[in-house]
Parts: structure tokens; sequence; C-alpha cells
């Protein structure tokens, strides 16, 4: 069968799931779970998947509201992984539009079941919860869980259409410093001020960001500051972000950053320590054969690419597992390019007429990739040529 041919099957499919995914959409935006608490939302997908015929492990690699679906035999050449998230944000729900993503993901592997053979492709659901927080997809990329796919693929909403968005790398530490308690009145000078170590490195990060690159961030929040304002603070501690393009560069500004803890700890005679607060995250690693791909997709479908690509989109524990296998996170606009996500107003999006139109069109995106690309020696080919180069 040649692309048009797919093109059709696909399509066909799409439209005899559509209203029930719009159904699963609908009830998980009513019901948002924060990440590592997906419990409802993960047994909703996986009842969903297992009506489908599909053989589904759940929990999966070690996280109780992740899962892995297959369907059918499980023995072709070419495994695609088709990345779900689900987990919602605290009090704002799913303001991030996990809700439509996960539900577009559950879609385009329904519109795939039965061209699996003519693509010599088996397609895998893969739930990766805990996107928000601690990015359960870098341990599942730890552990080996995407290690013998040839391509993993997720669509993200957005305020835009973006073929690839720029991820920065990130990392995540708390610093902790320890000084000694006194009477901040009767006997100050018996004292060793933590919260100054934490004033200092703030100070000291702040004129280190002239001598970085443009796209280095920082990002810190006093996490403790002491106990009373009449004891000197023994402990404090301050929580910071560090995010660059490119992943090697991070190593570099975590080195800096941990300087400006060393410092601030001798200028005031306290001791440091930290601790990573999250995994970290890498960037995302081009993959132009897949790009291209995806730039005919886009313009199949009209899709104007109207997003800008050099703006920084922020991070993804997608990042980590494009250097284990080509992985793909294009976006989908679903509200005016005036709405941020991470807003309320992009929660008050995902019921929307726009939101449901966007869940077929994103399940679309994925599934075409997957018939364009897996449909094509040529491409096969350099999917992974672009992956090792």
């Amino acid at each position: 069968m040649n692309y048009e041919v797919h093109k059709a099957l696909i399509d066909r499919e799409i439209e005899s799931h559509l209203a029930e995914l719009i159904a699963l959409n609908d009830n998980l935006a009513d019901h948002p779970e924060v990440s590592g608490q997906e419990v409802e939302t993960s047994r909703k997908l996986v009842e969903l998947l297992r009506g489908h015929g599909y053989t589904v492990e759940h929990p999966y690699a070690g996280l109780p509201t992740a899962f892995r679906a297959v369907y059918g035999a499980d023995c072709h050449s070419h495994k695609i992984a088709i990345l779900t998230e689900y987990d919602a944000l605290p009090e704002i729900g799913h303001a991030c539009g996990h809700c439509l993503s996960g539900s577009i993901s559950i879609l385009a592997a329904l519109a795939l079941r039965e061209l699996q053979d003519a693509l010599d492709a088996d397609i895998h659901l893969v739930g990766t919860p805990v996107e928000e927080t601690d990015g359960a997809k870098c341990g599942m990329a730890e552990r080996g869980v995407f290690d013998g796919y040839d391509m993993a693929v997720m669509v993200h909403l957005y305020n835009s259409n973006l073929l690839g968005p720029k991820l920065q790398a990130l990392a995540c530490y708390e610093y902790t410093f320890h000084g000694k308690a006194a009477h901040a009145s009767a006997a100050p000078w018996e004292g060793v001020n933590a919260l100054n170590a934490v004033q200092l490195m703030f100070h000291a990060i702040d004129m280190m960001r002239q001598h970085v690159r443009p796209d280095a961030q920082f990002h810190g929040v006093v996490r403790d500051g002491g106990k009373a304002p009449n004891i000197v603070p023994e402990t404090a501690s301050a929580e910071f972000f560090i995010r660059a393009l490119d992943k090697e560069y991070l190593r570099r500004l975590i080195q800096q950053t941990d300087r400006c803890a060393e410092g601030a700890a001798i200028a005031t005679g306290t001791t440091w320590e930290k601790q990573e607060t999250a995994c970290v995250y890498d960037n995302l690693k081009p993959n132009p054969t897949g790009i291209a791909a995806l730039a005919e997709i886009y313009q199949e479908l009209g899709l104007p690419l109207n997003g800008d690509p050099d703006k920084i989109f922020g991070s993804s524990d997608a990042g980590n597992v494009s250097f284990v296998c080509p992985t793909f996170h294009p976006c989908l606009q679903v509200v005016d390019g005036d709405v941020a996500i991470h807003t309320r107003a992009f929660a008050e999006a995902m019921k929307t007429d726009r939101a449901h139109q966007a869940l077929a069109a994103g399940a679309r995106i994925i599934a075409r990739m997957a018939a364009k690309i897996f449909g094509d020696p040529d491409r096969v080919r350099g999917l992974r040529e672009d992956f090792t180069a």
C-alpha cells in the first residue's frame, strides 16, 4: 500500500474513534490528577485500551501510574513508541494540555493498528506520567525502556504550530548552608549566618548572568530562610533551576553554580551541600529527516507554521528520550497566540470545539508521520543516520 492509501485508512479510523476519545479527553479535563497521583487517569486509559484489544502492562517500569500497551503479536522489524502524557498541574488542572495530548496519542495508535503489517512496525503506547515534576521519562530512559525503538513521538498543545520546539536542558538542585545559631541581639557574634550564604549565592548568580550565553537561565527561590528573626539562622537553603539549550553546556553551568555556592560558604564561614530535586532533563536532539516529514504533514493538513522556532519553549523529559532513539515533540495550536500554557485560560480551552478539532489533527500528525517514514525505507535509513550522526 502507498502513502495515500495509508492516509485514507488512518482518516477513516480517526473518524471512527473520535467521539470516544473526545469523551475521554473531556472526562480527564474535568478530573485532573497531578504528577505521581494519576491513579484514576491511568486506569481509565488502560481500560479503554484493553477494550480495544491491547495487551497492557500496568504498572510499568517500576512506576505505579505508567503503562505500556501493545496490539497484536509484537513481531515486526521496527518499533514505534507513542508517548502518552496525562498528569495535571496543581490548582490549575490541565493547563499544559496533557488530557488532550494523551487522548491524541491514543487516537493515533488506534488509527495505526491495522497498518502494523504494512509498515512492518509495532506501535506501542507508552504511558509516561509525572512530566510536570520529576520527569518519569528520564528514569524510564535510564532503565532502558526506550532501547530498541526506531522512533518516539507525541504532540504537545501550544498557542502556535511548531515542528520542533526549542527544549532546554534542565537541572534542579537545592543548596543548603549550615552555620551556627545564636541570639541575634544578645550575642550575634557567636553565630554563623546560613541565610547570609543564601543571599550571597543569589548575588553571585546574578553577577554570573552577564557572562553566560543568552540561552542560559537561572531561577531560584529560598526554601528555608531561618526560624525566627531573633535567632541567627543555623541552616538556610535555596532551590535553583538551571537551563541551557545544550546538555553539555548545562554541565558547565552547574559547575559555575556550585562555585557560587562554594564562594558564598567561604565568605560567610558556613558549609554547604546540594541535593538533586528532580532528574536532569536533556535538550531535544534534532533529527532533520523526521522534521522534514512533519513539515510535509503540517502542509498536507493546512496547519500554518506560525510559531517562532527560535523562541525557547521550556523543558521536557522527552529530551532524555531523544538521546536514546529519534524523538519528536511537535506542537499543535489549540488557543490564540496570546494565551500561554500553564494558565487557567489554557486549561479552560481543553474542552472547546477547537480542542476537539485539535484532537483529530494531532492524531493525524502522529499517524501520518509513522506511515510516511516507515512506509519508505529511505526515510527509515535517514532517521537512523540523523540520530547516529
